[in-house]
This record gives C-alpha cells, sequence and structure tokens, in this order.
C-alpha cells in the first residue's frame, strides 16, 4: 500500500474543482453531491496540510500552492488516462494513438481522409483532441500532434504535411455585388477577424500599399476558421480564410473573393511526435499514410 499516495476519488475532485473553479460544476461533471466533492477536497486539503483552495463566500480560488499541485495532478491523471485507453485498446481491437489536432483543420481536412486510413488500418485506433496553443509533450498524454507553425515544434521530429501559402478575402456573392460600383468594395465591409491570426488584416492591408483604418479592426473576433466561415456564408462580412478551406466554395460560386489580392504566409502544417520517445509501429504506420496522401 502507497500511503504517500492520497485517495485517487479526493484527487479528481480537486483537479475538477480546480479546472471548473467551482464545487458545483465539479460535481456536475463527477456526478456526485456539491457536499461529496468540498468533504473529498476539505480531506484532502487536511491530510497534506496545505490549503489549495481560499473560499469566498460560494467562490472557490487555487492557493499559489493549490495551483501548482492542480497542475501536476492534472498531468499524472492526463497521462493514467492514456496509459488505460493504451491498454484496453491493445487488449482490444489493436493499437491505440492519441493526437492533438487543431480543430478546424480535423474537421475539415484530417477527418475526411482519416476515414481510409481506418478503413484501411482498421487495428489502429486514433483518438483526437483539440489543442489551439503550443504545448510541452511531457505535460500532455498525447502520442502526436498536427499544428500550425513556422517550423516544426522544437525536440520534434515528423514531417511537414503542407504549406498554408495564402489567406484570401472572402465573401458572400450577394455582398460584393452590393458594393458594385465602389472604388473600394472592400472599405464598406464588416471585417471578421480570426483570433489566432490577429494581425492578419493590418499585413493584407500593408501588402496592398492601402491603408489599414480604425474602423476595420473593430469588427467580430472568433477563435476558429469554421466560425469566420460560417459567418462569411451568412454574409455577416468578409474574412481572411486558408485557401485549402475554402477553394471548394468557390470553385461552386458558393462564395467569391472581395479583392483579387491574398496574403502569402510563411506557415504550414506539420505532423510531430516527442524525440525522446521512440515512435512505435502504429506511429509509424500514420505518419507513413499521412506523407503519402499529402505527396
Amino acid at each position: 500500500m502507497r500511503k504517500g499516495i492520497p485517495n485517487l476519488g479526493a484527487l479528481q475532485a480537486f483537479e475538477a474543482t480546480a479546472r471548473l473553479g467551482s464545487f458545483s460544476r465539479a460535481a456536475e461533471e463527477l456526478a456526485l453531491t456539491h457536499s461529496a466533492v468540498y468533504r473529498q477536497v476539505a480531506g484532502l486539503e487536511e491530510r497534506l496540510g496545505v490549503a489549495l483552495f481560499t473560499r469566498v463566500r460560494r467562490r472557490v480560488k487555487l492557493t499559489e500552492a493549490g495551483e501548482e499541485y492542480a497542475g501536476r495532478v492534472r498531468h499524472h491523471l492526463d497521462q493514467l488516462e492514456k496509459d488505460t485507453l493504451g491498454l484496453m485498446s491493445r487488449a482490444g481491437v489493436g493499437r491505440h494513438l492519441h493526437v492533438a489536432v487543431l480543430p478546424t483543420l480535423a474537421t475539415t481536412w484530417l477527418l475526411p481522409r482519416l476515414a481510409t486510413f481506418s478503413n484501411e488500418r482498421p487495428d489502429i485506433t486514433i483518438s483526437l483532441s483539440v489543442r489551439t496553443l503550443p504545448f510541452q509533450f511531457n505535460d500532455q498524454p498525447f502520442d502526436a500532434a498536427i499544428y500550425h507553425a513556422e517550423q516544426m515544434w522544437p525536440g520534434t521530429r515528423g514531417i511537414k504535411l503542407f504549406d498554408e501559402q495564402e489567406l484570401l478575402p472572402i465573401c458572400a456573392p450577394a455582398m460584393l455585388e452590393a458594393m458594385a460600383g465602389a472604388e473600394h468594395p472592400m472599405a464598406e465591409m464588416v471585417h471578421l477577424h480570426t483570433t489566432s491570426r490577429p494581425d492578419a488584416w493590418r499585413r493584407w492591408y500593408q501588402a496592398q500599399g492601402r491603408d489599414f483604418v480604425p474602423t476595420m479592426n473593430a469588427g467580430p473576433r472568433y477563435e476558429l476558421f469554421t466560425m469566420s466561415l460560417a459567418a462569411v456564408k451568412q454574409g455577416m462580412g468578409v474574412a481572411l480564410i486558408p485557401r485549402f478551406l475554402v477553394q471548394h466554395a468557390l470553385a461552386s460560386g458558393e462564395l467569391v473573393m472581395a479583392a483579387d489580392a491574398g496574403l502569402r504566409v510563411q506557415e504550414a502544417y506539420f505532423f510531430s511526435y516527442p524525440v525522446a520517445n521512440a515512435p512505435g509501429e502504429a506511429l509509424r504506420d500514420l505518419e507513413k499514410w499521412l506523407k503519402e496522401s499529402t505527396a
């Protein structure tokens, strides 16, 4: 018996409360009562002899020690989940890979292709989780990641899937028609912004030798390209979207370019995994298939 390790239920209650900022929300996620989660966390604090939260009425806030401990507990719980899923997969139908992906790339580019891989390799199960920011593999339960960057992440190896090439100013046909005859049709359009490319519009205007005025920066901001694209289709404004995401909509006439100029970008999409870990056969097979599918 490992007497130094707290009860797993207490650790889960603490991690959920720390992540969600509420005993009630943690209780809902864990399918427990509010009082049960509170008792678990209070018992953990008593065992550790350290205050993990400060409590002000119904609100809780992590102490400095609690914030540090929450990160460590979350890492170990994620790793335990990964190890459990891996064992279940190996004991069942085959091998399991957990890959971090960008949400828009996953839904528009990866998943339509992944069906082919699953048909060819039914012995390999691939789970996907969304990550929009860079991370360290030793802090996350992933075997590999597909991400957007200027170069491959340090400490990793893998392949470049494809270059992003350029962002295009896209709008609905009716919006462009409404601006017919204007000297600069885009000037009166609402400019939609994607938070992962916060300076894209300014760079586009600079590349065209045109002024970027403050009103153009006042448009709504969306976290994902899929959100910006959906807003464009509803006629809510003009957005800069990667060419590969809109090429079919442009070809069909569903969307149009608001100006005949794109913004060239240096970033690309990569698939990689940590150098420190020797890749297993399943990971090598997925890498080979991705390389062949993007050749």
